[in-house]
């Protein structure tokens, strides 16, 4: 991934900044130049590649981002994000508050021409059909034309990253039926099958219900962030209980200690293919540059994934082809227009 820039805010992380510069050195190692926004003294030396901004200052436990944000150029999600909105790198990571980050790039790096509202979308590490599932966190609530526009993000994503053609779009409810959900669902319903058989973009296949996400019958997987959010995090709270369950089924008694070893090889295949630092975290879509929120708790590997994932992200130029895919759909919202007093009127957002 030749000539990839990624501003990365090495504060809020569990671990603190100096795991995170790990992570950046390991990606650095692969070909992605890095910015490091956080404390100098505490990162230390880093390997060529990196090159480190000292930025103390964190916003990333402010009870309110948006303020903070606003009133604190010197933090180091703001000093990243005005990185990237300067051209001085392609995409940010940050693995603060993901409030924080999304303040960060409204307010310096802008939403994308006719995008209502940015998204979270995550690649959900499922044993042979991994999903796409967005929102996840961005947005508590979303109106109708909000879940379009997902739809069309996350089918951009699952094509240009992940090489999924025409990916199998569904929007998530409480029953596979089109007449099931709540309003905004079922509006929803409406437009996306209107939309999708206007374009090759994607594949709407309606409703889905919460256990169908782990089946297969979708490639990308559509809801409000309150409840993706929800749904993400049931899911690895689950995963992690079943491999824990596993590894002390498997030292239960010495029988059990002779059949692990005989199982070792494919159970650490299938824990490293659910582990949840893989994926590297969610892209932040919808804002004119790219954006990855990896979880705080994640260690250097987590890290180091989340900046490889922004720069992937970057080389498939995400922005534009998900910009394009809704252009093409006309699910872009309508720009100003004069009114009859000369005012000018903006479609809601």
């Amino acid at each position: 991934m030749p000539d990839v820039t990624i501003a990365v805010d090495a504060n809020g992380a569990d671990l603190g900044p100096a795991e995170v510069a790990g992570g950046a050195a390991i990606a650095a190692a692969q070909g992605v130049r890095v910015i490091i926004f956080g404390p100098a003294e505490t990162i230390g030396e880093v390997p060529d590649g990196v090159t480190v901004v000292d930025a103390p200052v964190s916003i990333a436990k402010a009870a309110d981002p948006a303020r903070a944000v606003r009133s604190t150029p010197e933090a180091s999600i703001v000093q990243a994000a005005r990185a990237v909105a300067a051209g001085e790198a392609h995409a940010f990571v940050s693995g603060g508050s993901t409030g924080a980050a999304l303040a960060a790039g409204l307010f310096n790096i802008r939403r994308g021409q006719g995008i209502h509202r940015p998204a979270l979308a995550i690649p959900v590490p499922i044993p042979g059909h991994p999903v796409t599932l967005l929102d996840v966190g961005a947005n508590a609530e979303a109106r109708p034309e909000h879940l379009v526009q997902f739809a069309f993000m996350g089918a951009a994503l699952a094509s240009a990253v992940l090489g999924v053609t025409r990916p199998r779009v569904a929007l998530l409810s409480n029953g596979g039926e089109p007449t099931r959900g709540t309003q905004v669902v079922l509006e929803a319903h409406t437009a996306l099958t209107q939309r999708a058989a206007a374009t090759d973009a994607l594949r709407f296949v309606g409703n889905v219900e919460g256990g169908d996400i782990t089946t297969g019958v979708a490639d990308v997987i559509v809801t409000d962030g309150f409840t993706g959010n929800i749904a993400l995090k049931l899911m690895e709270g689950v995963s992690g209980v079943l491999l824990q369950a596993v590894r002390d089924a498997a030292r239960s008694s010495s029988r059990a200690k002779a059949g692990g070893l005989l199982l070792k090889p494919a159970l650490t295949a299938l824990r490293d293919e659910l582990d949840p630092e893989g994926p590297g975290g969610a892209y932040l879509l919808g804002l004119q540059r790219l954006g990855v929120v990896p979880h705080g708790r994640f260690t250097r590997y987590g890290f180091s994934q989340a900046i490889l994932l922004a720069a992937r992200g970057v080389s498939a130029d995400l922005v534009g082809t998900t910009h394009a895919a809704l252009a093409a759909a006309g699910a872009l919202k309508r720009a100003s227009r004069p009114t009859s007093d000369g005012a000018s009127s903006v479609s809601s957002s």
